[in-house]
């Protein structure tokens, strides 16, 4: 009988729409990468009482709750969060720990794994399926958007992310994203996006940044990532303070890493978080050396990541029933 399940799933970047005008009857769609910088650690017991702690706690006890209720279960737990990925950061904490908890009680009960009715459940994948895609595959995955007969956003393409590249994150120390109703309210004042810039950004997905990522070509996939991020960097600036960067000590800093090499700079979600591509780690130590005075005068952090190439990891433990 499984007594603990222990998940931990990885932080993401979210890269881009690839239609915010939706003149063919679909819209958003959405581009993201599994890294391992953060993660959202959690483990599941029954218990006697109810007790949920840990960073995110009140929001994972809401998960669990309407999990329990929903999955018809009437068992206590004790839910632990060892680490959360930082909330309003761009890096997919909410549907990470929604899943994450959802994963532990139908391992725990020995119910299937479904994460699709509950990211539906738990309000996540609204607009992006990426976040779904990610917690179950890792690597690079491409959403198709929602239609009129959308659930979740389906995942459209799947590809592994090269081990020896790196990805530079910069992002403030204090500060959140646009998130919630703000962000709502958001997307609801901004008008379409002109049919021909979607167009080009999905030209860009297709025939430049997916072939760069099969072939490992940095220089075709971090560039398209670039241009993708001018384009929804403008489309988004009114709602971030005129910018392509909600902060502007990021901006900075990524126009620095810009000019000294780095390729592919743009901003996940709604930031503050900004990313930039190396071709291997000492190429990314380098550039990360060469800012680190800017980073920190301007309050910021700066660190090295890789993609992972993997979904969320789940652990059992189980103790052998008595006879």
């Amino acid at each position: 009988m499984v007594e603990c399940v222990t998940v931990s799933a990885p932080a993401r970047l979210h890269l881009g729409f690839l239609d915010l005008n939706g003149g063919l009857g679909r819209r958003y769609g959405s581009l993201g990468l599994a890294i391992d910088s953060h993660a959202t650690r959690l483990s599941l017991r029954r218990a006697e009482t109810r007790r949920v702690a840990g960073p995110e706690a009140e929001r994972a006890a809401r998960h669990l709750d309407c999990l329990t209720r929903h999955l018809g279960l009437e068992s206590a737990y004790e839910l632990v969060i060892h680490e959360a990925i930082p909330a309003h950061a761009g890096l997919g904490s909410g549907t990470k720990l929604a899943l994450a908890v959802a994963t532990a009680l139908r391992r725990l009960e020995g119910l299937p794994l479904d994460p699709t009715a509950d990211a539906l459940l738990l309000q996540r994948g609204i607009r992006s399926g990426i976040g779904i895609g990610l917690f179950e595959h890792g690597g690079f995955v491409v959403d198709g958007g929602r239609g009129d007969r959308t659930i979740v956003p389906p995942v459209l393409a799947h590809v592994a992310f090269p081990e020896d590249w790196r990805v530079i994150l910069v992002r403030p120390l204090h500060g959140d994203g646009v998130h919630g109703p703000e962000e709502v309210a958001a997307f609801a004042r901004l008008p379409p996006l002109d049919a021909r810039a979607a167009g080009e950004i999905c030209r860009l997905v297709l025939v430049k940044a997916l072939p760069g990522l099969v072939e490992r070509d940095l220089e075709s996939f971090a560039d398209a990532i670039a241009a993708i991020q001018e384009i929804v960097g403008d489309y988004f600036a009114p709602c971030q303070g005129g910018g392509r960067y909600a902060d502007p000590g990021v901006a900075a800093i990524m126009a620095e890493l810009r000019a000294k090499g780095a390729r592919g700079t743009g901003q996940s979600s709604w930031g503050p978080t900004g990313f930039a591509f190396t071709a291997d780690s000492s190429e990314a130590r380098r550039l990360c050396d060469a800012v680190r005075g800017n980073v920190a005068a301007a309050g910021l952090d700066a660190m090295i990541c890789k993609g992972l190439n993997h979904g969320a990891l789940v652990k059992e433990d189980s103790f052998a029933a008595a006879k």
